[in-house]
């Protein structure tokens, strides 16, 4: 065994530290026109306005729950063990919007640098985003791994030397996740109600019943609009991927702990050291992206992407090499830490085959959003019609990709000889498919500053060229939203099997039998949540939507000069009116998605009707049905989504009619449609399905 556990630090220092460089390349750069800076001023001022009071929401509800958990496994397991938990899920709360804000701080303020690049050249723009975006990446991941770190060490580590101390000390970190998904799940839920509702306001009154462009000045919500991909694609994103990492950490080390005997320590903090390695590639994946004038922008990230996970792979085979060799005389093979490699190797091919599926689905250079464009030229409904087929095609390669992964790892795992290696495997699979998070996380928020910096030039009214450059780069954006989205679902997939044998564990029961009526009941609770939690989302942007759409249009009718340039809209109202909607929008939604499973392990704690069932086996239904509908009702989501975006973006780059077109308004409906999908109840449900994981984790021993 090789102690690589000092690469955890250095990688937390790494990463803080290039984002705080790359941080200071970008505020460098040139902030272009007197009019470019007034408009991200703009934006800067609505963005930092709503975080503030989302925020303030969020604290409030965390502070309860925290009370509440705090109290509740104090009286079970002991006060220190309460106390433990407690600290952890304030942490993970607190890490969580800590991650949330830097992502949307460093894009506000990226956008206008972008958009100014565009001027000089298409690389500067497209590096200067995605070098943006990589500061959000970076910090998330070093965020999530200081968080896990600072408690795994603080709570313990020293004592920790046998099995049982070290399955409490781990149990102890498990509020960390629990923590990170319910901020990330308001904060998406929140950010996602306030953008879909700005933008599909901004378009039903300013494109279908104003006929005017998008991002035109003249549209009162166009700035609310600009805000929302900060709020919505940035903190929200930021926070998602957050807790996606904390969690899959906390549940990988949870069947780290089961194979104790065999590799100790190390089994148990090899997640924080393959996390760590993926820290290193993706630096060196961001600085190699260069981009030709004449290139399209996904050639360039994904060469990017490519080296990241090339790097990650080797680095991820030294640290099994160095980890994950097992103590001799247990009969485990010699090559056991080359099949974890491998099954490692599966999770990276994994997210790759997410990545790609997504660019399929949802390029305009592929048959899904060129049929979806095609089919507007009869109006709306075959539209509508295209894209959700589109959307539920869409559920197929994923889920056949996710199986295989599993399968695969499983049965590499297998080969170690090891009891239970064959779902360590499958955790360490999980941990490949997250090695690159923070170039992915890059990606990302590479999205909403190309979408910001391409409506800056729109309201700037820069040249044509600096035009193309960032509607070439926004169409781009697009897709690098949509494939974060699918990678992050995918994640959630390949981690769905990790997580529920880590509550098989806590919750000390062998299986989940669906044959017992609880359990079915169960499950089909955990499937109903996820419609249900749906369509309160989705319902949340139209209410919401609704109070902007009356706003522009009432503007439109208090000042007759907006449409002839004489007056300027009241953007600082508009923006009001939508943060005060969101906020008040996702709190029932996010009440639900905590309130469900606890009630499940309550109810089924006196409810029973077979002999002997303990209430842990109707909630691990609940866990399993929920997050398999969760994944595959988001594939649907995001996936159609995207679809419907780009086929409008598609028409509008002269195809079809191009913009002004019956073809264009059929394809604007659609897209309107698609909104509240892809970016709120979508999303939001890649946090609802971990969050069910985390909290059921909490729960687990209450419920022995």
């Amino acid at each position: 065994m090789v102690d690589l556990s000092p690469v955890i630090p250095i990688a937390v220092a790494a990463g803080l530290g290039v984002a705080g460089l790359l941080a200071r390349d970008v505020l460098r750069r040139d902030t272009g026109t007197d009019r470019m800076r007034e408009i991200a001023s703009a934006i800067q001022d609505g963005a930092r306005a709503f975080l503030r009071r989302q925020y303030r929401t969020i604290a409030l509800i965390a502070v309860i729950l925290a009370v509440v958990f705090a109290t509740a496994v104090g009286a079970s397991r002991g006060v220190v063990t309460g106390l433990k938990t407690a600290g952890a899920f304030g942490l993970g709360a607190l890490f969580s919007a800590l991650s949330g804000y830097i992502g949307m701080q460093i894009a506000i303020r990226s956008n206008v640098r972008s958009a100014a690049g565009s001027l000089r050249s298409f690389n500067d723009a497209l590096t200067i985003a995605l070098r943006g975006g990589a500061v959000s990446g970076l910090a998330i991941v070093g965020l999530s791994l200081a968080g896990v770190s600072i408690l795994y060490y603080g709570y313990g580590y020293g004592t920790a030397t046998t099995y049982q101390a070290q399955n409490e000390l781990v149990l102890s970190l498990v509020g960390f996740g629990f923590g990170a998904s319910l901020v990330a799940l308001f904060a998406q839920l929140g950010g996602g109600i306030y953008t879909k509702a700005a933008d599909v306001g901004a378009d039903l009154v300013g494109k279908v019943e104003a006929g005017i462009p998008e991002d035109d000045p003249r549209n009162p919500a166009v700035i609310a609009d600009l805000v929302g991909d900060n709020v919505g694609d940035c903190a929200g994103r930021g926070a998602d991927l957050f807790e996606s990492t904390a969690a899959e950490n906390i549940g990988a080390m949870v069947l780290g702990v089961v194979l104790f005997d065999y590799f100790g320590i190390a089994g148990v903090i090899f997640p924080l050291v393959a996390r760590s390695f993926g820290v290193f590639a993706s630096v060196v994946g961001v600085y190699v992206v260069r981009a030709r004038e004449d290139e399209a922008p996904m050639t360039a990230l994904n060469r990017g992407y490519l080296v990241t996970t090339v790097l990650a792979a080797i680095l991820f085979g030294f640290a099994a090499w160095g980890m994950l060799q097992p103590a001799a005389g247990l009969g485990a093979s010699d090559l056991t830490w080359l099949f974890y490699w491998l099954c490692g190797i599966a999770g990276m091919i994994t997210a790759f085959a997410f990545v790609w599926i997504t660019q399929y689905y949802t390029e305009a250079r592929h048959r899904p959003v060129k049929e979806i464009a095609k089919s507007s030229e009869t109006g709306p409904a075959t539209n509508i019609i295209s894209g959700f087929s589109v959307g539920l095609e869409a559920t197929w390669l994923p889920v056949l990709v996710v199986c295989a992964a599993l399968l695969i790892a499983y049965w590499l795992g297998s080969l170690t000889n090891i009891t239970g290696g064959g779902l360590y495997g499958t955790a360490v699979a999980t941990m490949g498919m997250l090695a690159t998070a923070a170039y992915i996380l890059a990606m990302d928020t590479f999205g909403p500053i190309v979408d910001n910096g391409a409506g800056i030039i729109e309201m700037s009214g820069m040249s044509d060229e600096a035009r193309r450059n960032m509607d070439k780069l926004d169409a781009a954006g697009n897709t690098t939203k949509a494939l974060t989205k699918g990678y992050a679902v995918g994640s959630a997939g390949l981690a769905a099997f990790l997580l529920f044998n880590a509550y098989l564990e806590q919750a000390q029961i062998a299986s989940v039998d669906m044959a017992k009526p609880e359990v079915f009941v169960g499950g089909f609770i955990g499937a109903a949540l996820v419609f249900l939690f749906s369509a309160f989302a989705i319902r949340a942007v139209g209410r919401a939507a609704w109070s902007i759409i009356k706003d522009v249009r009432d503007q439109f009718k208090e000042k007759p000069g907006i449409m002839a340039g004489t007056e300027k809209p009241d953007y600082g109202r508009t923006v009001d009116i939508c943060t005060r909607s969101a906020l008040k929008e996702m709190i029932v939604p996010g009440i639900l998605a905590v309130a469900t499973p606890v009630a499940v392990g309550l109810i089924f704690r006196v409810a029973v009707v077979t002999p002997g069932l303990r209430a842990a086996e109707p909630l691990g239904g609940t866990l399993m049905v929920g997050t398999i509908a969760g994944v595959i009702m988001a594939l649907v989501l995001n996936t159609g989504g995207g679809a419907w975006d780009n086929a409008k973006k598609y028409i509008e780059a002269g195809n079809l009619g191009g913009k002004g077109s019956p073809t264009h308004k059929a394809a604007v409906v659609g897209d309107t449609v698609g909104d509240p999908f892809k970016d709120t109840a979508g999303p939001s449900l890649h946090i609802l399905v971990k969050l069910l994981s985390t909290i059921t984790l909490v729960l687990a021993p209450l419920l022995v």
